[in-house]
Parts: structure tokens; C-alpha cells; sequence
């Protein structure tokens, strides 16, 4: 009867067998596994080379015990899961730690970017976040089949790893959206978040009534929603908005070359669809005003040098889109919306501008008031004061764990973990996001600032470009955009 090997033997005959190319292979994977054990900081990973070593050299697991089945069923199917676990494994790194693609759902970075483009977003330039939720359902964000695709636990603290450079100002920024933490599930996919409903049905209507605005659940920062900005002002600086322009630490700020704003204008003849598809406006952007109706001669004060009879309409233009209709001799009249907005709308959009009213006379283009907008950086110190607690309330309670942090009437100070607090250090960095097209954006002037940790990445360029609104053989596709540069301003 043949003696069994002892282990050791066993171990030399399995390294003896071993070809040279797997060598290579093995010594290749082993590269990239410890460079990447050497970035994460998290030596104890390491001791995962021993079951690479088993996997491409020892094979003491049977992880292809399939390949010796006698049934070619067997054998057939176990290929392709093996062939599609590899895949998943590969992309989950990937998608974590590189960089993954990314949809533009809205029209508020247009004309920089487009709804319907689709981008490859690099995780790698501000250094990617370790997975908070490291178990998910891959290739899905945050829900599949309308449930979670993600377990809460085992949940990892934020750590984010060394990248390239830090947010810069005039990035174009992918982040999760910070209002997203406590979410209406039905309402998730728009723009009316959590906040907004509470404000508008009351906090009891929203919870009691699941058929409307369905379960609220709490989402982990890595799960919210994705937004798409732009890095306008970093932390320690100071801003302001005055006309619609922009002041960082007092000083002016160009405006981004496609940035366009909303407004009431006269033609001398309708647009046409060829004219919307030579401007490159979107029909949903559009609101008519028809020649002789009542919401026409509603406006007609607003436009002079225009006949009531001359078709209007309500548009986010840029300068080039003017200068267009300017040069075609079609332009008649034209205002920026927010110079008239209050005749239209009000205190009501007030009201909903961060800090929810506070500061009655901040608008879209006036904002910040006379001093600016101090943005939170780490480690920066400021004094607590009734007036400030409304702006960085949120900052200290939400995304820097002090959920108990409240403000005491009958103290007149802020209370922070069951202590009277006059001054507050920052433990993150803060961003302060906007988008392009800047009357149709949904933006830190509504929900604040970014936290560090809820930065994904910046977009590189556009994969591909689909425009919702054409047909396949109408320009549906946008070969013009393909492989471009999704941040054409740096």
C-alpha cells in the first residue's frame, strides 16, 4: 500500500509542479495586493497573501473542485460563476478604490454637462474613501428591487486615503447629497428631500402616511443619493454672492464659460425646434408666454422695446445663447428672472434658502450677506452664537456626531454633548457646491455645506451622451460629446 506524504513533502511536490507562468502570475497579483495593503495603512490585511499563495501556488483549498467533476453540467456552469465571481471581485475594487461611472440625472450643471451624459468619475484624484458599508449588492448604489442593497452592519469609520490633490476650487465634484441622511423613500429620486417635506406637511404627516411618502429610513453617508456640483468656495474661505457673482474671500470670481441664468425674453418670431436644437435647450427648461394671453401681458412690463403681441418665454440662456439670438435680430427684449422673481414668487423661495429663513434678505443672487459665508475647515475654532447655531447647526450635529447639540433659550448658549459650549473646533473639512446652470440648481444655497467625507470624486471625462428628449434618428445619441472632458473649465 502507497504511504500517504507527510506534509512537508506534499507541500515540495505541489511547489515543484508549479509552472513558471503562474509563478509570474502569482508574483504579479502579490505586487498589487501588498501596494495596495501599503495604501490602505492596514498591515494586518497582509496575512490575505497567504490565501493568494494557497489560491495560485499550494491549492490546498478546493476552490476548482469543479474542474474534476465527471458531469460536463457541473463543470459548465461552476466555469461561468467562477468567470462572473472574479468580475464582481474585480469591479468591487474597482468601484471602490479607482474610480466608477456615473449618470447626470439633472440639468444643473448644463451647459457644462448634460442630462443624460454618462462619466467616468475618478475616486483615485482626492484619494477614494474606505467602503463604509462594505457589504452591498454590487453594481446597484443604495437600493435593488426596492430594498436596501446594503447591510448597515458591519460599518467602517471614514477614512479616506491618499490621493493625488485635494478638492480644488472650480471642480466640477461628485458627492453624496449631505440633506439625504434621513430619506421619504417615495420622494428619494427627486428634489423634494426630507427636509423640504417636514417643512411643507409637518414632521407627523410625512411619518404616518406611508402611501405617500412611503418608509423613512436613514441612509449611511456612502448610500446617499449622488449629486454632481461644482467646488465653488473651500474651507476657510469666506463667500459671498452679490448679482449673481460670485466673491471668494472678497475677491470676484469669473463666471464658468458656460453658466447661464434664468430669463423672461421677446422674440420677433416662435422657436422652432431646428432653433432649440441649434441653441441646445431643453424643452422642459422652457416656459412660453403666448402672444395675446394673459400671462404674456402679465410680463410685458418686464420687457421693454417688446410688443405684446411678440411670442416670450421664461429659459436658462448663457451669453453665448443671447449673443445668438442677438446677432439673428430675433432678440426684442430680455431680463434675468431674479430681477423680478419677488414680483412672482414672494417671501415663499426665501424661505426655503439655507438656513431655512434665518436670514430673511439672503436670495439665489444676493447671498451670504455683507461679510460672507465663513465655510468650515478642520481644526478651525469659532464662536457659538444664536445667530451662527442656525448656519452650522447642522454641520455639529448631523455630520460630526453631536446628534444631541441644541440650542438653550433659557441659557441663550448652545448645548453640546449635555455641556454648555461658547465655541465649537471643526473635525472636517467643508465645501460649498453650485451648479452652472445656477436658477435651475438645487444647491448649498438649500442645503448647505459638504463634509468632507461625503466627497466621491471628480469626473473625468464623458463615456457616452443620450438626450433624453430625441429619438434614436433624431440626435439621440450625442456623438460630439463622447470621450470629452467633463470639466472643460480646469
Amino acid at each position: 500500500m502507497k504511504s500517504e506524504l507527510s506534509f512537508a513533502d506534499d507541500f515540495k511536490r505541489r511547489i515543484s509542479e508549479i509552472k513558471t507562468t503562474r509563478w509570474i502570475r502569482f508574483g504579479l497579483v502579490s505586487l498589487v495586493f501588498l501596494l495596495w495593503v501599503a495604501w490602505m495603512g492596514t498591515w494586518w490585511l497582509a496575512i490575505f497573501e497567504l490565501l493568494l499563495f494557497d489560491i495560485y501556488i499550494t491549492g490546498y483549498i478546493p476552490f476548482t473542485w469543479w474542474k474534476k467533476s465527471k458531469s460536463k453540467v457541473t463543470r459548465s456552469v461552476m466555469s461561468w460563476v467562477d468567470a462572473i465571481v472574479y468580475a464582481l471581485i474585480l469591479v468591487y475594487f474597482v468601484f471602490a478604490f479607482i474610480g466608477q461611472n456615473y449618470q447626470i440625472p439633472s440639468s444643473s450643471l448644463e451647459k457644462t454637462l448634460l442630462t443624460g451624459d454618462y462619466l467616468w468619475v475618478n475616486k483615485f484624484v482626492y484619494g477614494p474613501r474606505v467602503p463604509m458599508t462594505p457589504v452591498n449588492f454590487p453594481l446597484v448604489h443604495n437600493s435593488f428591487m426596492g430594498h436596501k442593497s446594503y447591510l448597515d452592519n458591519p460599518s467602517v469609520p471614514y477614512r479616506r486615503l491618499k490621493g493625488l490633490r485635494n478638492v480644488e476650487e472650480g471642480d466640477i465634484v461628485v458627492f453624496n447629497f449631505p440633506a439625504g441622511d434621513t430619506v421619504a423613500t417615495k420622494f428619494e429620486e427627486t428634489p423634494n428631500y426630507y427636509e423640504l417635506l417636514v417643512k411643507q406637511y409637518g414632521r407627523d404627516a410625512v411619518h404616518n402616511n406611508k402611501t405617500m411618502f412611503g418608509d423613512i429610513i436613514y441612509r449611511p453617508v456612502d448610500r446617499r443619493q449622488n449629486f454632481v456640483k461644482r467646488a465653488v468656495a473651500l474651507p476657510g474661505q469666506r463667500l459671498k454672492i452679490v448679482a449673481d457673482t460670485l466673491y471668494i474671500d472678497g475677491e470676484a470670481r469669473e463666471f464658468p464659460k458656460n453658466v447661464q441664468f434664468n430669463y423672461i425674453f421677446a422674440l420677433s418670431s416662435p422657436l422652432t425646434d431646428d432653433d432649440l436644437k441649434e441653441l441646445g435647450m431643453a424643452v422642459h427648461d422652457l416656459t412660453a408666454f403666448p402672444a395675446n394671453t394673459p400671462s404674456r401681458a402679465n410680463i410685458q412690463s418686464f420687457l421693454p422695446g417688446a410688443s405684446v403681441s411678440d411670442p416670450a418665454y421664461l429659459a436658462p440662456l448663457t451669453e453665448e445663447m443671447i449673443e445668438r439670438l442677438r446677432g439673428e435680430g430675433r432678440l426684442r427684449s430680455y431680463v434675468k428672472f431674479n430681477q423680478v422673481a419677488p414680483y412672482f414668487m414672494g417671501a415663499d423661495l426665501t424661505s426655503m434658502i439655507f438656513p431655512y429663513g434665518e436670514n430673511g434678505n439672503w436670495t439665489l443672487s444676493d447671498y451670504g450677506g455683507a461679510e460672507g459665508l465663513l465655510i468650515p475647515a478642520k481644526g478651525m475654532t469659532i464662536e457659538l452664537t444664536p445667530d451662527n447655531w442656525t448656519i452650522y447647526q447642522r454641520c455639529i450635529r448631523n455630520y460630526e456626531g453631536h446628534s444631541d447639540a441644541h440650542f438653550d433659550a433659557t441659557l441663550n448658549k448652545v448645548i453640546i454633548d449635555g455641556q454648555p459650549a461658547d465655541s465649537y473646533t471643526f473635525g472636517m473639512d467643508y465645501y460649498w457646491m453650485m451648479g452652472d446652470n445656477r436658477d435651475n440648481s438645487q444647491d448649498s444655497r438649500f442645503w448647505g455645506f459638504v463634509p468632507e467625507d461625503h466627497i466621491v470624486g471628480t469626473p473625468m471625462i464623458v463615456l457616452a451622451s443620450f438626450d433624453q428628449e430625441r429619438s434614436l434618428f433624431d440626435g439621440k445619441i450625442r456623438f460630439n460629446r463622447i470621450l470629452r472632458s467633463a470639466n472643460p473649465d480646469k
